[in-house]
């Protein structure tokens, strides 16, 4: 009977997550949580663009930094959920305010999850609760589809259950839809569900645990090339206005719409053809 014991907890304790190491969190400003095994991996360089450059969202920005330096300073501060068109600069958003954050010699950390990874978020959390660091997890492209229960998860970022979330921790997402999943599924249930008013209440009220929504909408056409106009005027690129112009009104036809994406995608192409690095 010893030996069957023995054997039981020497296979439990095989099976157990190996307890996480103390990440070194002064090696860096930003880093990506991973699993397998479950990590903290520090970022010496994050891709970001100026917060200067992040042209025709100035109420989202501004109202993204405000509450980001709130944070930052330790006062009271919202979740954060960027929602809308794509391409529009939502998680450039994101990762400008954090440099703009640092810039003004506050301490703020970025950490990068993804939502397949949300299961573990609570060992995160745990791993960040106590630190003298402030952190904003920060979650891209976020949606649920019909059969995810992954937001149950995220739950745990938004509300922290009976110990709630520590308070050295902020979350921001981004995603293309205000609710988190897809209007159709949304309708669909609704329509088939015995009581429709709490069919999908649990996941669209996720959204709502988001005290802050930023919602993001296509650019016209002079916000377009006047986000090609500042990345040329920053690198220091000169061209022909009306030239520059032109091809640029024909880049976004051939990519059939505008957005900042389209605007960024156009200038590499562009610097590329004249000899201009960008970094």
């Amino acid at each position: 009977m010893t030996e069957d014991l023995t054997r039981i907890a020497a296979a439990l304790e095989r099976m157990a997550p190996a307890p996480l190491e103390a990440p070194d969190l002064d090696s860096a400003d930003a880093f990506v949580w991973h699993t397998a095994p479950e990590r903290l991996e520090p970022i010496a360089q994050v891709s970001r663009v100026d917060l200067s450059l992040l042209l025709g969202i100035n109420r989202s920005r501004d109202t993204l930094l405000a509450n980001t330096l709130q944070f930052a300073r330790g006062y009271g501060a919202n979740n954060a959920l960027l929602w809308g068109a794509r391409g529009m600069g939502k998680s450039s958003l994101v990762k400008a305010v954090h440099a703009e954050v640092l810039r003004q010699g506050l301490d703020l950390k970025i950490i990068e999850l993804q939502r397949e990874d949300l299961p573990s978020v609570s060992r995160l959390l745990s791993l960040l609760a106590g630190s003298d660091h402030r952190f904003l997890l920060f979650c891209d492209d976020l949606s649920f589809s019909h059969d995810d229960q992954h937001y149950k998860s995220l739950k745990a970022v938004l509300d922290g259950g009976i110990a709630g979330r520590p308070e050295n921790v902020l979350f921001y997402a981004t995603s293309n839809r205000r609710h988190l999943m897809p209007r159709d599924m949304i309708e669909n249930e609704r329509s088939s569900a015995i009581n429709p008013g709490e069919a999908v209440e649990e996941k669209v009220s996720l959204s709502d645990r988001f005290g802050l929504w930023l919602g993001f909408h296509p650019c016209d056409q002079d916000e377009y090339l006047a986000m090609i106009d500042g990345y040329c005027a920053a690198h220091g690129l000169s061209i022909d206005p009306d030239t520059r112009r032109a091809e640029a009104i024909e880049w976004q036809a051939t990519r059939g719409g505008r957005s900042g994406r389209v605007a960024w995608q156009f200038f590499l192409d562009l610097a590329g053809r004249h000899g201009v690095a960008v970094r």
